[in-house]
């Protein structure tokens, strides 16, 4: 199992209450939510626009009305479509709220291999796949379940979680392995390090010798993998934690870009800009008086 710092550290799910559920909005909110992975499984219903979520090496465009299912440990990412916005409601929860922790067949059967990797989820679920209207109607009800938040309703999400599944199974939505993932697992131990670098100098050659692959090797792999080029994804990381720093601090803006891994403020403003849509300052304004 992966355990370095590509692992999100945010915390999803406790014993009390096994998941979480957010409301996300790009680029409104964030630009783009980088490459990381969990040990829970993450359930997308996409509300407005489109978007792309690479998930396991391969790129799946979703629109309004679609659905993703991500199975535990997989890295994913989602970026808004091309001058859209895109808007899309996440459940995060633990596999226990699946009964993981139990023996009986069931879980020996239907459960664990997808939990473990040995069978693959077609994670993208279109209008036009078969139980499509099954699945978003349970969908639907799962988010009803959460939003009301009670120990009563989590006995009613918790049959509906199962049922989704079902109806996938029964759908022929889960599958034996498909290609795509082998791209994705060489550029993890890249990944990971520039998770918990990504403040310091990284060179290309570096990633590629962590990953045991040539220059030019690594960098097809991580494009296909992670849908932009290494540096690319790594400007997103620092931007992001700009960011968050922007919104939860009084530091100045300059000690920010040196914090982020930015050696030059007018590049940090350049490409905050760029990447945004606004300079530091006018984010910093605008987040602190929502």
């Amino acid at each position: 199992m992966p355990n370095s710092e590509t692992r999100e550290k945010r915390q999803h799910s406790t014993t009390w209450i096994p998941y979480s559920h957010y409301e996300c909005r790009m680029p409104e909110e964030y630009m783009n939510v980088p490459m990381h992975w969990h040990g829970e499984f993450e359930l997308i219903y996409v509300r407005q626009g489109r978007g792309e979520f690479w998930c396991g090496g391969r790129k799946r465009e979703a629109k309004a009305g679609e659905l993703l299912l991500v199975p535990p440990n997989m890295l994913h990412a989602a970026y808004p479509g091309e001058g859209e916005e895109l808007v899309y409601d996440a459940l995060v929860f633990s596999p226990v709220f699946l009964g993981a922790g139990s023996g009986d067949r069931c879980t020996n059967e239907c459960i664990r291999p997808m939990i473990k990797g040995h069978v693959q989820i077609n994670v993208c679920i279109r209008k036009e796949d078969a139980g499509y209207e099954e699945l978003k109607q349970t969908a639907e009800q799962i988010f009803v379940c959460v939003q009301k938040n009670s120990a009563r309703m989590d006995l009613l999400l918790k049959s509906e979680l199962l049922r989704f599944i079902w109806i996938l199974e029964d759908k022929g939505g889960i599958l034996l392995q498909e290609g795509g993932a082998e791209e994705s697992e060489a550029v993890r131990p890249a990944l990971e390090y520039m998770a918990a670098h990504f403040r310091e100098e990284i060179t290309v050659e570096r990633l590629a010798a962590l990953s045991h692959l040539s220059r030019s090797h690594f960098m097809r792999c991580f494009r296909k993998a992670v849908g932009i080029g290494a540096i690319e994804h790594l400007s997103q990381l620092r931007i992001r934690a700009a960011c968050e720093a922007l919104c939860d601090s009084s530091e100045q803006i300059a000690d920010i870009a040196y914090a982020c891994g930015y050696g030059n403020l007018s590049n940090f403003n350049r490409q905050f800009l760029k990447k945004v849509g606004c300079s530091p300052k006018e984010y910093r304004k605008r987040n602190r008086s929502i």
